[in-house]
């Protein structure tokens, strides 16, 4: 009998979670499919509620649901719990246990696309949404030695700078999103990491921080966007001497970890770099 997983968000016909899933289920030989389902947030519960009565095995939650489903579940493992966010859900017999692959996606791509270990690094961090807690929280977990984070929302980022202080050794402290205090942490950082949707569309055009301000020749600058594959602030970087990704790795990466967590299998990652390229219209 076929298994079933899937995403769920609204909206959530953009993803390109489906293909790269069934990419990988067909590439195993696995009967499962992976399916998009568009949840209203005020249909939430009742939408949570069908896909546990489906027998679904699992689901990604993609924007606006990763915080509001948190009650929804029976269960929600420790990291999560810290970040305030669950983006994989795994149905054991009924009962809903909640994972964040974000983060850990996020830190595996650090390794092994960008051949670069955070612990100890000093680190800057663009951004205090969703994706920013995910990532702030496990780079904070694996012993980043300092992270700085900014926003134009300043007291979401402050608020995120105090909580992650009260709960890790790492320094973390806000900092204004155009201030020269921003400038001293940037010229310094040995990781830069945009988790503001500046650069995507419809701000294809412009970039998170100023074009005037120093990188360190030689640190990271990882933007979360993947769609376009190069943003103005990666092209900024290069030309200062940094190494840039784009959010694409990470994508695959916590996709491949929910794999598993759904599978029990070791995810087929070149299989779903290749259809996330291919859903992209990338080469």
């Amino acid at each position: 009998m076929k298994k079933l997983v899937g995403i769920i968000g609204y909206p959530v016909s953009h993803s390109i979670s489906p293909a790269m899933h069934n990419a990988a289920f067909k590439h195993l030989g696995l009967d499962w499919e992976y399916l998009p389902f568009e949840i209203d947030p005020k249909d939430l519960k009742k939408g949570v509620d069908g896909l546990r009565a489906e027998g679904l095995v699992g689901f990604n939650i993609t924007i606006p649901h990763k915080e509001a489903i948190l009650p929804l579940l029976d269960e929600v493992e420790k990291l999560p719990k810290k970040i305030g966010a669950v983006n994989t859900v795994r149905n054991d017999s009924g009962k809903l246990i909640g994972f964040n692959t974000d983060g850990p996606g996020f830190i595996e791509s650090l390794k092994l696309d960008a051949k670069t270990d955070p612990k100890g690094k000093k680190i800057v961090l663009l951004g205090a949404g969703g994706a920013a807690k995910a990532c702030a929280a496990t780079l904070a977990e694996v012993g980043a030695s300092s992270i700085t984070i900014t926003d134009i929302a300043e007291r979401k980022a402050q608020d995120l700078a105090d909580y992650l202080s009260s709960l890790y050794e790492s320094d973390i402290k806000f900092v204004r999103s155009g201030g020269e205090h921003l400038a001293q942490a940037l010229s310094a950082a040995d990781i830069i990491v945009n988790a503001t949707p500046i650069g995507m569309h419809p701000k294809e055009g412009e970039s998170p921080i100023n074009e005037r301000w120093e990188m360190r020749d030689g640190s990271v600058v990882y933007d979360l966007v993947y769609n376009p594959p190069e943003t103005k602030l990666m092209r900024m970087a290069k030309a200062k001497g940094c190494k840039v990704l784009n959010g694409l790795g990470m994508l695959v990466r916590q996709g491949a970890l929910s794999f598993t967590l759904w599978t029990g299998q070791p995810a087929p990652v070149d299989i779903m770099w290749k259809a996330a390229k291919e859903a992209l219209g990338l080469k």
